[in-house]
């Protein structure tokens, strides 16, 4: 998977660079410039998005081990940053956020448990806000092609989540500990099956409390709802205003597709297509759906970039505060063998 993000990365940014260079990064970025510093605003109406998301996290622990919002905050900013600027397949923003609510206190069963849960919530957010989008396209009758080609990957996207969710509660972690100390007869998979089988129990645990998914759906779909402003704002400060429905379609499969992508960091010419074929529909001309594409990422620089700094600052914390207590312990070690 990694080798494969590397790739995509890699394809990504050639994808980008074509495109921008296809319509001429004069063309391009006078459009961003000719919109003057309002545009900076087009961030600030997409971050509420994010104390959504982690609200929609923190619905998915158990009442009793649920962590603090703050820490689910800062923990879900900085997964979120992980997963935009770093070629981890949208996995490894998941890892560090799960690890740092450990660090802060959350029990690692717990939130092992709710990282996956909240993963299975995300990809059915994305079904539910791509399925928006493809009515949106339909009643607009702008295209029943694309209508039917949305709707078939859709389709081929719940299926997917649809075993996911069977595998999970099927005992997944488990038959993936056994699976491997049977392969490779080593201790350490032999360790790990008690374990897994306890992560595997309470992920069935949180998927019997109905209603707090559901609400977690909610809170993530209304968050990628919300993303909406940040195109509608981003068209009208370029000069190319359009209505709302054109901007929930625009945003809708547009960043469906980007999540279907996944492979791809951060959908890097993944996103700049979309745009450019939506657009079109709509009335947009390329190279104003490339600046529109680019605007909706000063995000990364503003939040996803101080994000990443900050994740370091955590992990640079704990590893001193890790290295101070083992130093601690050879000392008392130290002074009790001379006492004796």
């Amino acid at each position: 998977m990694k080798i494969a993000s590397y790739i995509g990365l890699i394809v990504g940014l050639a994808v980008l660079t074509a495109l921008i260079a296809w319509q001429g990064i004069r063309e391009v970025g006078g459009i961003l410039v000719d919109s003057g510093w309002p545009i900076l605003f087009v961030p600030m109406i997409w971050l509420p998005t994010v104390f959504l998301a982690a609200r929609a996290w923190q619905l998915t622990f158990r009442p009793d081990h649920a962590p603090r919002y703050g820490h689910v905050f800062y923990a879900q900013w900085m997964g979120r940053a992980v997963n935009t600027l770093l070629p981890v397949a949208t996995i490894g923003g998941e890892v560090v956020k799960t690890r740092m609510v450990i660090l802060w206190g959350a029990d690692p069963l717990q939130a092992s448990a709710s990282a996956v849960v909240d993963k299975t919530v995300q990809v059915v957010g994305v079904i539910l806000w791509g399925v928006t989008g493809i009515l949106v396209l339909s009643w607009l009758a702008l295209d029943d092609t694309l209508v039917a080609a949305a709707a078939g990957g859709l389709a081929i996207l719940g299926a997917a989540a649809a075993g996911f969710f069977v595998v999970q509660n099927a005992g997944m972690f488990g038959f993936m500990a056994r699976s491997a100390h049977k392969i490779t007869q080593a201790d350490y998979f032999g360790r790990l099956i008690e374990g897994a089988g306890e992560i595997d129990q309470v992920i069935r645990d949180l998927y019997r409390r109905r209603a707090r998914m559901a609400a977690s759906t909610i809170w993530r779909l209304l968050a990628l709802a919300l993303q909406t402003g940040e195109v509608w704002l981003a068209a009208v400060l370029l000069g190319h205003p359009i209505g709302l429905l054109e901007a929930v379609m625009l945003k809708s499969l547009s960043s469906t597709l980007s999540d279907v992508a996944f492979v791809v960091p951060n959908s890097y010419g993944v996103q700049e297509g979309a745009y450019i074929v939506l657009g079109s529909l709509v009335g947009i001309g390329p190279d104003v759906a490339l600046a529109l594409s680019l605007a909706t990422r000063f995000r990364e620089l503003l939040f996803d970039v101080p994000g990443l700094v900050f994740w370091q600052y955590g992990e640079g914390r704990s590893l001193i505060r890790r290295r101070r207590t083992g130093k601690a312990s050879e000392k008392e070690n130290s002074a009790a063998d001379c006492s004796r």
